[in-house]
């Protein structure tokens, strides 16, 4: 029973990355930047890369809170 708060969170986690690399596969990838010459290969990647980056800000702040909200429960019982 002291386990399972810690393997909710690691099924949480696995969600999430496959979540975000389907997006990342799915709807990001597929972005194509045109009508800026020479840097759109550049400018595509960089806004691909900036997505990429803040997709896993947020799940970093996801995981922090759930992990606050599971084992704070726990704590507390």
């Amino acid at each position: 029973m002291n386990g399972i708060p810690l393997f909710t969170y690691i099924f949480i986690m696995w969600i999430l990355l496959i979540v975000g690399g389907g997006l990342l596969v799915t709807i990001i990838a597929p972005i194509s930047i045109t009508g800026f010459g020479t840097i759109n290969h550049l400018l595509d990647s960089s806004i691909k890369a900036l997505i990429a980056i803040l997709l896993v800000v947020v799940w970093i702040f996801i995981m922090s809170k759930i992990k606050n909200w599971i084992f704070q429960k726990q704590i507390s019982h």
